[in-house]
């Protein structure tokens, strides 16, 4: 009897997380930006934008493939996008930061609370490349360097993916030109 009370407890207690599950009206909206400017144009947001911007810089120094020569890293990355840093004792090179994605959680047209963002590098193919995450979002790293994966965003144009309830696949439309 007291098992089933305390199964009947846990199972009531879901029932909120399940009703917010279902609401329609939630979509996530992730953007790839050149600049701090590109994402106030797209998200009227400059506070958020300069944030994202911010840890998405912090973040590059941490998670940039890493290189242990300039011409390794340029035959990547291309002429003149490339930066020698230092980390303790020993120094490496590295793409330079290109971008950065911002992505939110919306309700309607309205940002909720909280944000996350991560950097963008440009390979010397025209593509675009971000450190690739396990499930926690935690950076991969593969011999001693980050795992990059080829993104297909349209730099400086929102992109929003609806959520339409609980257990809905999801859509991808452009939002903004």
């Amino acid at each position: 009897m007291k098992r089933s009370r305390t199964a009947a407890l846990l199972l009531m207690s879901t029932v909120p997380l399940l009703l917010t599950a279902c609401d329609s009206d939630e979509q996530a909206r992730e953007g790839l930006y050149t600049s701090v400017d590109a994402c106030v144009a797209q998200t009227n947001d400059r506070s958020t934008c300069e944030q994202a911007f911010d840890k998405a810089k912090k973040d590059s120094a941490e998670t940039a493939p890493r290189f242990t020569s300039r011409e390794q890293c340029e035959a990547s990355y291309g002429a003149e996008q490339c930066a020698e840093r230092n980390e303790g004792s020993h120094s490496f090179f590295g793409p330079l930061m290109t971008g950065f994605f911002l992505s939110q959680m919306m309700r309607g047209s309205s940002p909720m609370t909280g944000f996350t963002s991560g950097p963008a590098f440009r390979d010397n193919g025209g593509g675009w490349q971000r450190p690739a995450t396990d499930a926690g979002g935690v950076y991969r790293s593969t011999g001693g360097t980050t795992a990059m994966v080829p993104v297909t965003a349209t730099p400086n144009r929102a992109v929003t993916v609806s959520r339409s309830g609980f257990g809905a696949s999801s859509g991808a439309r452009g939002a903004g030109g």
